[in-house]
């Protein structure tokens, strides 16, 4: 008999033993032996969880317990269960886990202590959608080219309502945070923290890059307004957080920020609150994969399969799909190198010149105008909105810090890039 340890048995961690307990037959048919969870960790031990199983407020009584085969993380954090880890690695335990926080930051120097133990993470990105097994395994006779994708629900889910019906983005974050898909504070969902820490996964099993979320780009949607919408609809676009992984000859882009897609790519048909990644390999093509990307059972789901990996196969290695990534000779691209289209939208005083003096200076950065259309905003005030042919980035930052400066500019521009 297999025998697991869960440290941190909230939501997921309630339905991984659930799991686990009424699927028994099934999971031992698949696996080849009896998986069962001898112990688990909470933080709170006087709040009933309904489960006959021992626990502790002590990740250490899993860890070096020694009848446990394989400990499951779902503590949340990382500098702690980079400890935990660490330790239950050293002693030779299995590790499955879902904390994308923890491998955003600790992933290569888990892989090195790892080695031949098992250590498996399908959870920690897209929740239900395997994407960890489809990159690593089933599309691992390709370079990728590309990775797009829609790895946040709350913000996915506040996307679609803004564009559905016409609701303000203060009213939908409200309506968010009483649903349960936003947290009390929701920066790191709408900011796009979630989203680039599940991206650097991505990208280290597709690229071999070694980057912390402080080298990349990440932009929230925190400046979508209704104005963008509309643009975005009357020029057939939707308007989406996007993770993005692109490969550039020897660089490869990392960047997450609101987007605007064309309505006829697959990606952007992705509503609610699910979760969808675009994959486009050299020979392969482009794949979809599409799900749930969150919630206590679909990543309970993800767990378990790994736990029954573990046990069909033993031994698994590498964890990131090879053993010296960073020989292959990729490098990250710096985000003032990207090149992309923009949309930007301009609060200004609604008077003659103003245009004109705007286009000059997007003329002064290299910068070519594509459409434009202005919009009544106050009294006395109009929104204009542009979208640009290819820029570079550090072009357009700069151009709006020359814009934001002009007298007649009554707001801070908002930009979205065009993907």
């Amino acid at each position: 008999m297999i025998k697991v340890g869960v440290i941190g048995v909230g939501t997921v961690g309630t339905s991984v033993v659930k799991i686990l307990h009424e699927n028994k037959k099934i999971i031992t048919a698949r696996a080849g032996h009896e998986v069962s969870v001898k112990s688990g960790v909470v933080r709170n031990l006087n709040k009933d969880r309904g489960l006959n199983i021992a626990l502790s407020d002590n990740p250490y009584d899993i860890v070096n317990d020694p009848e446990i085969d394989i400990v499951v993380e779902l503590m949340g954090g990382v500098e702690e269960p980079f400890e935990v880890v660490k330790a239950a690695l050293q002693n030779g335990k299995a590790v499955v886990t879902a904390n994308k926080a923890l491998l955003a930051y600790h992933r290569y120097e888990l892989q090195e202590i790892a080695k031949d133990i098992a250590f498996e993470y399908e959870a920690s990105v897209a929740g239900g959608i395997p994407i960890i097994s489809a990159l690593r395994d089933g599309l691992s006779a390709n370079h990728i080219e590309s990775i797009q994708g829609i790895l946040n629900g709350t913000c996915n889910y506040m996307m679609t309502k803004m564009t559905d019906e016409g609701v303000s983005f203060d009213a939908i974050l409200k309506e968010s945070q009483e649903l349960g898909y936003a947290e009390a504070d929701p920066t790191f969902d709408i900011g796009g923290f979630d989203a680039a820490h599940k991206l650097l996964i991505l990208a280290s099993i597709a690229y071999g890059i070694d980057a912390k979320p402080e080298d990349i780009l990440i932009e929230g949607i925190e400046e979508v307004s209704q104005d963008d919408i509309a643009f975005a609809k009357e020029f057939g676009y939707a308007v989406k957080l996007l993770g993005i992984a692109k490969r550039d000859g020897d660089e490869v882009e990392l960047r997450v920020h609101a987007s605007l897609i064309r309505k006829e790519q697959m990606i952007a048909k992705i509503d609610g609150v699910m979760n969808g990644i675009s994959v486009v390999g050299d020979y392969v093509g482009e794949t979809l994969y599409y799900g749930p990307g969150a919630g206590g059972d679909a990543t309970a789901s993800a767990v378990v399969a790994n736990i029954i990996d573990i046990v069909r196969s033993g031994k698994r290695a590498p964890m990131l799909g090879f053993d010296k990534p960073l020989e292959r000779g990729l490098k990250l691209k710096n985000r003032d190198d990207i090149v992309s289209k923009y949309y930007l939208r301009l609060k200004v005083t609604d008077k003659p010149g103003v245009l004109a003096q705007i286009t000059k200076l997007f003329g002064e950065f290299d910068i070519s105008i594509e459409t434009m259309l202005q919009r009544p905003s106050d009294s006395n005030f109009a929104n204009l909105l542009f979208s640009t042919y290819e820029a570079v980035e550090r072009n357009m930052r700069e151009v709006l810090g020359e814009i934001e400066a002009l007298e007649f500019v009554a707001a801070a521009p908002v930009m979205i890039r065009i993907v």
